[in-house]
């Protein structure tokens, strides 16, 4: 009897903290697609990063999430002299199309508070083919950032079954990381930063933390209270999420978030790898075969858990001093 009583009881407490709706097997597929060799390494200006921005595309369109405000499609697509410039001194002569133009690409779920925005975000390019290492040549970027792109798709399969939430929810794939941050420069532009309540964007997830398994590191950690509050929702998930533990390395200005941040949006990027000892950073071994996938999966779970009351509307994170920032 006390058996059973205990067992409803355990019952009720993971599916408090436990989301439904984020599955391992999703997870899976996605990376394994993003991170396959038919995506030649998802460099810009190439069919390998085209077919990599339809395919999340497609994900959004079948999970129903709607096209940006002033978007007749997912694609938020521009030209940039600039990054054609940048492409051509990182990448020299490998091979790359310069009448491609860049995409990035935008689904959103809208809110009861349509001025209100939460943003989830992660960059979906890579850098391509490099000179063959034992055969292989396609740096995969399965970790750097496909793992987060599937976090972003998968985030927004489950906010979207879970109805209309209260603020607007933002899903974007930047394009042109890699070479500088240019898609998420563009995508600032279009629309008012000071309507955007949180920025969660999520960086290689693929790997243990240093402090193991169910853990992540956030940037940035003392420039808004974003961090404490996902932590404090996350108590008694089993899951723990900490500050940068490695501050040497300036990551908070790294990755895509640094562009809002910069105009004051708490934006923030959350990681699993440990960048000083990773040894398939930008080679052709980062494959899907050298990720956890199933810590990256609970690091899905807890991003939706700890980020709870921002969607739902009861906690709203501290803006960003842009003095702190430049």
């Amino acid at each position: 009897m006390n058996f059973g009583r205990n067992l409803i009881i355990l019952l009720f407490l993971i599916g408090c903290t436990t989301p439904s709706g984020i599955d391992q097997k999703d997870v899976t597929r996605v990376l394994q697609k993003l991170s396959s060799d038919e995506m030649l390494g998802r460099q810009v200006f190439t069919s390998g990063n085209q077919k990599a921005a339809t395919f999340i595309a497609r994900e959004f369109a079948e999970i129903g999430l709607e096209p940006y405000v002033g978007d007749t499609s997912f694609f938020q697509t521009f030209e940039d002299s600039l990054a054609l410039v940048r492409a051509a001194n990182v990448f020299g002569k490998r091979e790359y199309d310069p009448g491609l133009k860049l995409s990035n690409v935008v689904g959103q779920i809208k809110g009861k508070r349509k001025d209100e925005i939460v943003l989830f975000s992660a960059h979906y390019d890579h850098i391509g083919i490099k000179d063959p290492v034992q055969g292989d040549s396609v740096c995969n970027g399965a970790n750097d950032d496909a793992s987060g792109v599937t976090a972003v798709i998968e985030l927004a399969r489950y906010f979207k079954q879970k109805g209309v939430p209260e603020r607007t929810l933002i899903f974007v794939a930047f394009t042109a990381e890699e070479i500088g941050g240019f898609g998420s420069r563009y995508f600032s532009k279009q629309l008012e930063p000071g309507k955007v309540v949180a920025m969660l964007n999520i960086e290689m997830i693929g790997k243990v933390a240093n402090k193991g398994l169910n853990s992540s590191w956030m940037t940035g950690w003392d420039k808004s209270d974003l961090g404490e509050i996902m932590q404090d929702n996350l108590k008694g998930s089993n899951y723990e999420l900490y500050p940068d533990p490695y501050p040497k390395y300036r990551l908070f200005y790294r990755s895509d978030n640094a562009t809002l941040a910069r105009l004051g949006v708490p934006a923030h990027s959350i990681s699993t790898t440990q960048i000083d000892v990773d040894t398939d950073y930008h080679q052709v071994s980062d494959e899907i075969e050298t990720l956890n996938i199933e810590n990256i999966t609970r690091t899905i779970q807890a991003i939706a858990i700890g980020t709870k009351g921002i969607v739902n509307g009861e906690q709203t994170p501290t803006r960003i001093d842009t003095e702190d920032v430049k």
